[in-house]
Parts: structure tokens; C-alpha cells; sequence
């Protein structure tokens, strides 16, 4: 392992140290727990946005804190849900008398540990809503669509989210618009190569030289298919054709269409997919509206790349398009 760290223990929170550090207008951790990390104000009196899961995957879940964005999110160890204590009080904080939403990737920790923290929350008067986010067409087939891996579609649903109480909507709206987004993503991603999470100290798999594999998860879970690595042209259409008969596309449609790096794959090799993944949808009639190309929800240092397209009705591209501040994210 060749890491730019000091001990592996200490590396989440040393992480969230520096995010403090480098953005004291945006960040601020709070909380006894140590893990929970908020907006530096409080914001407007409107319905909460928060999330969590676990860290490695920056700038998802943390990263997405600010504004028009998250209120607050429980950051667990590497590739760890947070406890319920965090996310509990990322509730507490997110909320001014109005419910708060909670934007959760679909793993058995984080829906186990939200569900009990929202109880609580129920408990001191807070309505607290979960909407839980299976945009992996890969780790599940359709009618089983339920089982499916929350990955970089969280991104669009967290800032449909944030937007939505930004713009002072109900709690029923709020839970209404989000999960309709979450409803409208479909992501799947290519892995050339591992991560190495620190307390581990090696690889979490193998992949030869030459190889690539479709369809693995942000924690290298397996994917569909491992063949011979091919051209960006038609990789980018592979992956196209498991994620876009689902959405039900058609010419005059309008889309936004996130490559994302998993984290070592240069912005370069990103902007070469979206070449090609662009020319598809051209093709196809499709309108393209703030496609997003870059490091947005990464697995460590894991060599790869995925694509997420999500369908847009009005409100959707509205509320994509409207003002959000953070160093990771800016409308």
C-alpha cells in the first residue's frame, strides 16, 4: 500500500479535519459522536436535507454538504455505514420544525441505521423521512429493482433534494420530487482496477492487465461481465444500452448524464466517454441538459469510470439547474 497518510486508524477523521480546514465557510463537524459533518450555518427555516454512509467515496456523502445541497451527513469508517448515533444527530441539526428528508443509499447498514435514527427522531417531535436511492442496474435485474445499489445517482437525487427545500416546498413535496428522481436514475459502472482501503492495506480485488469488468460496485462488489478492455466508443454504448431502455427514452426527451470517475481515471479519459456517450443520445434525439463530468462519487483510488443518466420532466431540470454552493458542486 502507497498512501499519503499517517495512521490508517486516524484517517477518516483526519480527512474530515482537512475538509474543515480547507472550507471553514462551508464545513463544520459537530456532535459528540465526532462523525457528523454540517453546514456552518444553519440555513433558511425549511424542511432538512441530510444524508450518510461511508467514507471513501468523496466527494459522495459528505462532500455534498452546503448550500442548496445537504443540511448535514453521518460519515461512517471506509466502506462502513456511520452508527445511528451521527445520523440522529445530522437529523437533529437538519431540522427547524419542518420534517427532515434523508437521502440514503439502498445498503443494508445505512437503511438499518436510518431507519432506527428517524424512530428516534419520531420520538422528539421530528418528521423524518427516508428515500432510499437503487440506481445500480447492474447488481439487480428490473423486477427486482428494490435490491439495486444506491451509487452516483445519489448525487442528482441529493441536489434535487436540497433544491426542493431550498425553495421552501412542504415535507410532502420535498419526499415527493426526490423520489422521483431517484425513480428517473439509472447508473453502471467499469472497473480496470482495485481500490486499496487503508486499514486493509491491500487490494480489495484483481483484475489483470488488459481486462476490465462491468457493472462492479463502489466496494468492488461483482459485477455482470469481465472481458478484454475496449475502446471508450464502445464501452461508452455497452454501458448506454443497460441504462437507457429502462428509462423509456425517445427523441425530444431531456436527460442530464453524469460520467463520473471512480477516482484514478483522468479527466481526460471522463471527457472521452462523454464524447462518445453524448453522440448516442444526439443520435437518439435526446436533448442534453447539464451533463456533469468528473470525480463525483468515487471508491478510493479505484480505476474506472461509470454513467448515470437521469430522465428530467420541468421540475426535475428546474431544480437541477437551480443555485447550489459548495466547493464540489456550484450552480
Amino acid at each position: 500500500m502507497k498512501k499519503l497518510i499517517n495512521d490508517a486508524v486516524n484517517y477518516v477523521d483526519e480527512v474530515l479535519d482537512g475538509l474543515c480546514l480547507a472550507h471553514p465557510e462551508v464545513f463544520a463537524i459537530d456532535g459528540a459522536t465526532g462523525r457528523m459533518l454540517r453546514k456552518k450555518s444553519s440555513g433558511k427555516n425549511n424542511v432538512g436535507v441530510v444524508s450518510g454512509g461511508g467514507f471513501g467515496h468523496l466527494p459522495i456523502f459528505a462532500g455534498y454538504v452546503g448550500e442548496g445541497l445537504l443540511d448535514a451527513c453521518a460519515v461512517g469508517d471506509v466502506f462502513a455505514s456511520p452508527d445511528m448515533n451521527p445520523m440522529l444527530e445530522a437529523i437533529q441539526f437538519a431540522d427547524k420544525g419542518h420534517g427532515v428528508v434523508c437521502v440514503v443509499g439502498n445498503y443494508g447498514g445505512d437503511k438499518m441505521n436510518f431507519a432506527m435514527a428517524c424512530e428516534m427522531a419520531e420520538m422528539e417531535d421530528i418528521a423524518a423521512h427516508q428515500v432510499i436511492v437503487c440506481d445500480d442496474v447492474a447488481s439487480a435485474p428490473l423486477d427486482e429493482a428494490e435490491k439495486r445499489r444506491g451509487v452516483a445517482g445519489l448525487v442528482y437525487v441529493m441536489k434535487i433534494a436540497g433544491a426542493a427545500s431550498a425553495a421552501d416546498m412542504s415535507l410532502e413535496d420535498v419526499v415527493a420530487v426526490t423520489e422521483r428522481a431517484a425513480a428517473n436514475c439509472r447508473s453502471i459502472g467499469v472497473a480496470l482496477g482495485s481500490c486499496v482501503v487503508p486499514q486493509a492495506g491491500k487490494p480489495t480485488f484483481e483484475i489483470a492487465d488488459g481486462e476490465m469488468e462491468i457493472g462492479m460496485g463502489i466496494h468492488g462488489e461483482p459485477g455482470v461481465s469481465r472481458g478484454k478492455l475496449k475502446s471508450a466508443d464502445a464501452l461508452v454504448a455497452e454501458l448506454l444500452e443497460f441504462v437507457m431502455p429502462e428509462l423509456s427514452l425517445s427523441a425530444g426527451d431531456k436527460v442530464s448524464i453524469l460520467v463520473n470517475g471512480l477516482g484514478a481515471t483522468p479527466n481526460e479519459e471522463l471527457y472521452i466517454l462523454f464524447r462518445a456517450a453524448q453522440a448516442i443520445l444526439k443520435d437518439k434525439g435526446i436533448e442534453l441538459v447539464r451533463p456533469l463530468v468528473g470525480n463525483y462519487a468515487t471508491s478510493m483510488e479505484m480505476a474506472g469510470a461509470s454513467i448515470t443518466v437521469m430522465k428530467l420532466d420541468e421540475e426535475l431540470e428546474g431544480l437541477l439547474s437551480a443555485p447550489a454552493n459548495n466547493p464540489f458542486w456550484r450552480n
